[in-house]
């Protein structure tokens, strides 16, 4: 058993070796993307509810 979280805990550092890190900038600008990603589609769901209940409350209203 110890020697097969031996031999894991090897490979992962081996693994961790082979990955490619992400700059400082890099990391920055993936946020700012994700951050205005989620800002759009927040002001979009919030526009077609606003929309739908509109048309719920004209049609509930006839």
């Amino acid at each position: 058993m110890a020697n097969k979280i031996t031999n894991f805990i090897k490979e992962v550092k081996v693994e961790l070796g082979k990955v490619t890190w992400s700059t400082k900038n890099e990391l920055i600008a993936s946020t700012v993307v994700v951050i205005v990603s989620v800002l759009i589609l927040s002001v979009f769901i919030g526009i077609c509810d606003f929309v739908i209940l509109r048309a719920i409350n004209f049609i509930l209203r006839a």
